[in-house]
Formats: C-alpha cells, sequence, structure tokens
C-alpha cells in the first residue's frame, strides 16, 4: 500500500518536497544526446553527492546493452554507498520483460509506464480499463515478490484530466488499493496552464489526501516552472526536474530556475538541494551532453549575473539598488560588469577593482571612450582584456598623431602572394604605395618601405621582434596585442597595438612608430 507519512495536510509547516533528476533518462531523450556509461556514472555521483537531489530516475528497462550496462555500474555505486533505493528506472508493462531486466541490472525500483488517459488507453493499447488495470496489478505483484519498489507513471495525465477525468480517478481508485510507493502525475505533452495545473492536482489531493503524487512537468509552451510552482502550492509530495531542462522537444521543467523558485517563493515548502552545486553540475551536463545552455538561462547561462548597462552598475554600487534575491553567491558563481558600448564608468570600476588597478578620472574618460568605440564595432571586450587596452590607450597618448595610415587593402589568395596597397597621410600630405610580400603584414612593411623611399629621407627602424598575446582563456575572437620592438640609429624601442585582428593590431603599432621617428 501507498506510505501515508508523505502528507499530513496542506496546514503542516516545510512540507518535504522530493526532488528526482530524471535528466539521465527523460533528459538524454533530448535529440542527438547519449551519455556513455561512465559518463552516467559520473553524473550519477554529481547529482546524489553534490546536488544531493532525493532520487535519480536513470534509464528505461531494455533499451539497449549500452543502458544496461550503465545502469549496473550505477546500482553497483549506489549499492556501495547505502542508495540503491534511490535509483529507479523506467519499465513497462510488458509481461514480466522489465522485471526481469531490472533484477539483471540490479535496481530496486520501478517506474512503471502506464496510460493515465483514455485517448491513449483505447488507441494505442486498445484494450479495456480492466484488461489495463489486470496487466498492472500483476507488475505490481511480481516487482513485490522480487523486492522492487513500485512508482506508477500516469502517461498523458494532464490530457487525461481535460477529456477523461471519469477515467483518471477509476484509475487512482484502483491504484490507491495497490503495493506502491508513489503516483507520477506528467505533462506528456507540456499542454498544461498553470490554472488547470493548480486545479487538476487539487482535485487530485483533495480525493487522495495521503497518497504521494509526483508532477512531471515539459516546456512545450515555456511554462514549465510555472506549473511546477502551482504543482507545488496545491500539494504535490514531489518534482521530477533535468539539468539544464534537457529532455524531449522543448525539454523537460528545468532543475535550476524550479529549485530557485521553490526556495524563493514558496516558504511552507522544503527541499535539500545544494543550490551552489548547480553550476557545476549543470556545466558538466553541458559538457558531456553537448546540449549548450543559452547564455541567457536563468541561475546558470553565462550572462545572466551580468551588468551591462552602466546605470545599473552604478545603482550596485550605491546600496545594490539593481540586486534581486538571485544572488549569484548562491549558485557557486560571481556577479560580472559586461564592457561594451553601454558600459558607463561604473561598469569599469567594478572591472579595475576586481584586477586591482586604478585610473585617474582623466584616464578612466579616455578607456571608456575606447570600450565604447569597441562595442561600436561589435567587439566582444572582456575583463581580462581591460589590462591591454589601458596599455593601448595610455601608449597612444603620449604620442602626437602626425602620420595616420589612412586607408590599407590587404589581400591573400591561394598560390598567390600575399599583396597590400596602402594610404598615409603625413602631416597633411596624402601618400599611396603597394607592394607584395610573404604575409600580409610583410606585404604592407614592404609597401611602407616603398614609400617612405621615395618620399622621405628618414630610414624606417629596423623590426627585431614581433609577439602577439590574447588574454588568458580567451577564444579566437578576442582582442589581441601585437608588440613590436623596432631598432633605430640610437636605441631600440617598442609599440603596441590593439584590436581583434592580428594584422590590424600589428599596423596599429606600426603606426605609432612612424609617429616617433
Amino acid at each position: 500500500m501507498l506510505k501515508q507519512d508523505h502528507f499530513k495536510g496542506f496546514t503542516m509547516a516545510k512540507r518535504k518536497i522530493e526532488i528526482m533528476d530524471t535528466t539521465l533518462r527523460d533528459g538524454e531523450q533530448t535529440s542527438g544526446v547519449s551519455f556513455s556509461v561512465s559518463e552516467k556514472l559520473t553524473i550519477a555521483k554529481l547529482l546524489l553527492e553534490e546536488l544531493e537531489v532525493d532520487r535519480l530516475e536513470v534509464a528505461s528497462a531494455r533499451v539497449s546493452e549500452g543502458e544496461l550496462e550503465a545502469v549496473k555500474k550505477i546500482t553497483s555505486w549506489a549499492s556501495e554507498h547505502n542508495c540503491l533505493e534511490k535509483i529507479e528506472v523506467l519499465t513497462f508493462v510488458d509481461a514480466g520483460k522489465s522485471i526481469n531486466w531490472m533484477i539483471n541490472a540490479g535496481a530496486k525500483v520501478q517506474n512503471l509506464l502506464t496510460k493515465g488517459s483514455l485517448n491513449h488507453l483505447t488507441h494505442q493499447l486498445k484494450k479495456t480499463p480492466k484488461q489495463h488495470f489486470t496487466d498492472i496489478q500483476k507488475n505490481i505483484e511480481s516487482a513485490t515478490k522480487h523486492g522492487i519498489k513500485t512508482n506508477v507513471y500516469l502517461e498523458d495525465w494532464s490530457n487525461g484530466m481535460r477529456n477523461s477525468k471519469a477515467y483518471v480517478f477509476e484509475y487512482l481508485d484502483f491504484l490507491t488499493t495497490q503495493n506502491i510507493e508513489r503516483i507520477l502525475l506528467p505533462d506528456t505533452l507540456g499542454v498544461l496552464t498553470p490554472d488547470e495545473t493548480a486545479r487538476f492536482i487539487s482535485e487530485v489531493r483533495e480525493k487522495y489526501p495521503i497518497t504521494h503524487f509526483d508532477f512531471h512537468g515539459h516546456n512545450d509552451y515555456d511554462l514549465g516552472v510555472a506549473n511546477v510552482m502551482e504543482a507545488v502550492k496545491s500539494g504535490v509530495n514531489g518534482l521530477h526536474l533535468t539539468i539544464n531542462g534537457m529532455g524531449e522537444r522543448a525539454g523537460n521543467a528545468p532543475m535550476a530556475s524550479a529549485i530557485a523558485v521553490v526556495n524563493d517563493f514558496l516558504t511552507d515548502v522544503r527541499i535539500t538541494v545544494n543550490e551552489k552545486a548547480l553550476n557545476k553540475v549543470s556545466k558538466l551536463v553541458e559538457t558531456f551532453s553537448g546540449f549548450r545552455i543559452p547564455v541567457n538561462k536563468p541561475v546558470v547561462g553565462a550572462n545572466v549575473f551580468t551588468q551591462t548597462a552602466g546605470i545599473h552598475a552604478d545603482g550596485d554600487h550605491k546600496n545594490n539598488l539593481y540586486f534581486n534575491d538571485l544572488m549569484p553567491e548562491r549558485f557557486g558563481r560571481k556577479r560580472k560588469y559586461a564592457l561594451g558600448k553601454t558600459s558607463g564608468k561604473a561598469n569599469i570600476q567594478k572591472n579595475l577593482q576586481d584586477l586591482g588597478l586604478s585610473l585617474n578620472d582623466d584616464e578612466l574618460k579616455k578607456v571608456t571612450q575606447r570600450i565604447i568605440e569597441l562595442g561600436d564595432k561589435k567587439e566582444v571586450v572582456s575583463q581580462e582584456d581591460l589590462p591591454y587596452i589601458i596599455s593601448d590607450v595610455l601608449d597612444s597618448d603620449t604620442i602626437e598623431r602626425r602620420v595616420i595610415v589612412e586607408n590599407y587593402v590587404l589581400t591573400h589568395a591561394k598560390g598567390l602572394k600575399p599583396s597590400t596597397t596602402i594610404k598615409l597621410k603625413v602631416e597633411g600630405v596624402i601618400y599611396e604605395e603597394d607592394a607584395q610580400g610573404d604575409g600580409q603584414f610583410d606585404a604592407f612593411m614592404n609597401a611602407l618601405k616603398k614609400l617612405y623611399k621615395t618620399h622621405s629621407k628618414k630610414e624606417l627602424p629596423k623590426l627585431i621582434d614581433y609577439a602577439v598575446r590574447i588574454p588568458p582563456g580567451s577564444n579566437s575572437d578576442a582582442l589581441c596585442e601585437t608588440i613590436i620592438t623596432w631598432k633605430g640609429d640610437e636605441k631600440e624601442f617598442i609599440t603596441r597595438g590593439l584590436d581583434s585582428d592580428q594584422t590590424v593590431s600589428a599596423i596599429k603599432a606600426t603606426e605609432k612608430m612612424l609617429n616617433i621617428i
């Protein structure tokens, strides 16, 4: 029989909500996702030991040999760590085949998939309710005989409540007489509105006050978290969630968002999930699955704790005016202040503080203007770029611009030598020249040498060292700094150029050299 200590009425303070993670079962139904045996075991360990979820649904029975091997590994580990009853497997009403699979896999809890709507029962199984119930009873009795506990899914329960409520309650009347642990109520097609979720679960809860019910939400209308919230308010005992909202079609209700909502808005319930581990587990699952986290996904997205507008950074500096309860530290993260065309001085000051740097007001104004210019060009500026930008701005500030590289054309084609055409303005006078070289920058320098040889008595200094660097951890689109060491008649000197294009940054460094000489 169903345990009766899960629910003691709506007035009980801090009602415990079980969190069942189904990333390894329902989440793996995400198109193109398949975890290896070792990946499944690693994720299972993290979910139980670090995220501290209450239960795991790790696989569907009879899917593949790889799935069987993965479940064996997980159940072996769980048995050694006294948490085998937290491992659950989706099974089917299939005359005992799933039960035998579970015995072979070492699993002790089945989540039996049955029909929660008359439409599914009639058109897919082509059976009467009585026939279906008889088959289910046989399965439960067989499972009990082999020491396997049973939870029961009511597939398409949400449509069942909409269109065949009499059948749903006839079925629940039957189930509550059986030796099962929990009844699992899925919104299989993700069609419920929050109002329906609240109404349907309240009806079920009122009729069966001591039965343990889980809610399993899908996200087809982007209402998964809203439905989770209404389900808990209406009295469910457990929630089924997935890391990063993975799952078939639009996915399942996402773990991180649902946990934040329950913790912040539903004060009469309690959960034991460790919020600080959410980001770590999300990133690992992203890596293993190849299922990328949108940058604006609540709690775990790359951008969700990043302030971009300068006014927001200023407000944070003045009594945390733009903070809410979703503090990044809760989730093992840190607030960031983006650098771009909407950045103000406050954004830059926040980043400078993190780097242990300081600028005077005039320097800060010039650095801010340079970052805005880069933002207008759609350049992505990171905190790690900031020291290079400062160096470039302050370095440029000391050089009078009497020579300007007005325009240039760089060409590079397979089988042809790179070539460059440049237009140079020297104290208001325009000069043009072209040349070829072993590379684009070499062609640029050859054109420059020809131009100076023809129109100037000055000798260009010799390039003796050329280095390019990007900030640590940056990507291929990062700003790069080119540092060139020149040898003139009297001494060596260094110029720097900064741009997202390596050749352009070298040209900028060369322009500074022309002004110095």
